[in-house]
């Protein structure tokens, strides 16, 4: 067979990109391209079967791209490809959206919104918020009842939901109706702490953490459920995965009354808080592709990414940020990432040459997770220091300002970006993938260990930790009384965060959650 005579075997040819492109020959009566020029069967999983109208102009756009690549190097021509890719998009140019973008947050600091709130009185309502929810479970671990309970997701996951509970999440008492909100079982704790500073739930509810029949008066389950408590709860979230599929449906639900005539809900958002290894359940994502064909554009999931499930990592050599990211958008689903908080602004502004962002790339979550369980020195040595380059963006840091560095989880202006970005989308449905710590703020016994999910309280040293860390006004003294039993913290209902707290939820519709008995006509 002569050199212009060769077929090309595409069925029977395992790479896609041969080292050896045949000369011109004819399949089918098709010409084919001779030599180097004719484009591989997949350039990488694209199609390629289009008509080129204007040739000449096609080689002028794919030389200038090779000088870009030639002179400037690949992180430029990445660049530059991304920003054609998100101009394409501002001009509804229909092009295939990537699987998965770098390990970096999708909005950039240039594009945040202004902060409509008060962030420091909100930081202090987290505070408090965040002692009595890990108070409550430790409690419920005291001598003769050790019951226990999840100390460490709500631990995580704070800043997710009071972004939500004072700009976005709407009461029942909201004009256009209230939104209906999943939350995540494990994270309980949370949403009664709340309640109590609030005014909506005693210290005695408090301590029936988990005891619903034995404790006098009643208890509160330890996972949401309407039947137990009918006047709070809207929805049973748990078992795990039951909460975002019933999301999905109550959207499609909201659509059904609008188009039927029978409900205006245009103005209600259904919110569904997962964690990341709850994604595993096939519940959980069975229906994502109901939601982007159904364009449910009224619904947002938060995936709390603390990278972890019940004994350790959930993709320890993996990166399960950039695993979701691929499902959601196959899945249709717009996907806005907030892996890295504010103070990582300054060093990616730096990273010229893209070192930082391909050693993010390049990590794998169990790694991530070691980082977080030791100090600024070892994240330094261990991540930083595997590039010359990045070591350089961090020579002038010391180290408690490299271990200040936060994931994006835990920046309340990056999570109020991606909450304020997701309520705006049209036609699509969005989910919101955060990076967190598991056990935020509960001190080095807690942050980030493989055990955390199964720790049930804190020592006297943990607790005096904590306290310091979340800065709440409790003596020693009160501490060493009785180590089972440290006491909650409410500053009083004319404080100025819980007077702030009180105000937002009226403005918003009322509290959340609430859920009524009777339906209103």
């Amino acid at each position: 067979m002569s050199k212009d005579e060769r077929t090309i075997l595409i069925d029977h040819n395992p790479n896609p990109w041969p080292s050896v492109i045949p000369s011109a020959g004819r399949i089918e009566g098709c010409t084919v391209a001779p030599g180097r020029d004719r484009d591989p069967l997949l350039a990488g999983g694209l199609p390629t079967q289009y008509v080129d109208v204007d040739p000449d102009e096609t080689a002028e756009w794919v030389e200038s791209f090779d000088n870009i690549v030639d002179q400037s190097g690949n992180y430029r021509a990445r660049y530059l490809m991304l920003s054609l890719l998100r101009r394409a998009a501002e001009r509804n140019v229909g092009v295939p959206s990537l699987r998965s973008t770098d390990y970096i947050n999708t909005i950039p600091p240039e594009r945040e919104p202004a902060f409509p709130g008060n962030e420091s009185l909100e930081k202090r309502i987290r505070q408090i918020v965040r002692w009595n929810a890990a108070i409550m479970v430790h409690r419920a671990q005291r001598p003769g009842i050790s019951v226990g309970g999840h100390i460490s997701s709500y631990a995580s996951s704070a800043t997710l939901y009071e972004v939500g509970f004072n700009h976005f999440f709407r009461g029942p008492d909201h004009p256009g109706g209230g939104d209906q909100v999943f939350f995540q079982g494990h994270a309980s704790p949370g949403m009664y702490a709340r309640a109590f500073v609030e005014g909506r739930l005693t210290e005695h509810q408090l301590d029936g953490f988990r005891q619903e029949v034995s404790h006098p008066g009643g208890g509160l389950p330890s996972y949401p459920h309407p039947r137990l408590m009918p006047w709070f709860w809207q929805f049973p979230t748990v078992s795990m995965g039951l909460g975002p599929i019933q999301a999905i449906y109550q959207a499609r639900f909201n659509r059904y009354l609008a188009h039927r005539g029978i409900k205006d809900a245009s103005d209600q958002h259904v919110w569904a808080f997962l964690g990341d290894g709850e994604t595993d359940e096939v519940d959980a994502v069975g229906a994502l592709t109901l939601a982007a064909r159904e364009e449910l554009d009224n619904l947002t999931f938060v995936v709390n990414c603390n990278l972890q499930r019940l004994d350790g990592p959930v993709r320890g050599n993996g990166k399960i940020i950039q695993e979701l990211e691929s499902l959601f958008r196959g899945a249709g689903w717009n996907v806005i990432k907030v892996v890295w908080g504010r103070k990582w602004d300054e060093l990616l502004a730096k990273d010229r040459d893209g070192a930082l962002v391909s050693l993010m790339n390049n990590t794998p979550d169990g790694d991530f997770q070691t980082y977080k369980s030791e100090d600024g020195a070892f994240v330094r040595e261990h991540f930083f220091g595997r590039d010359a380059r990045t070591a350089r963006l961090v020579e002038g840091w010391t180290d408690d300002e490299v271990w200040s560095l936060q994931r994006g989880g835990h920046d309340y202006r990056k999570m109020y970006a991606a909450y304020e970005a997701a309520t705006r989308v049209k036609g699509q449905p969005t989910v919101v993938l955060a990076k967190t710590i598991k056990g935020w703020t509960l001190g080095s016994h807690f942050e980030g260990r493989n055990s955390t999910h199964q720790m049930k309280k804190l020592t006297l040293d943990d607790l005096k930790e904590f306290r310091d860390t979340v800065h709440i006004p409790i003596s020693d003294s009160q501490l060493e009384e009785n180590p089972y039993l440290p006491p909650y913290y409410h500053p009083g209902p004319d404080d100025e965060a819980v007077q702030y707290m009180l105000e937002t939820r009226r403005r918003l519709g009322g509290s959340v959650p609430t859920r009524r008995t009777e339906a209103r006509l």
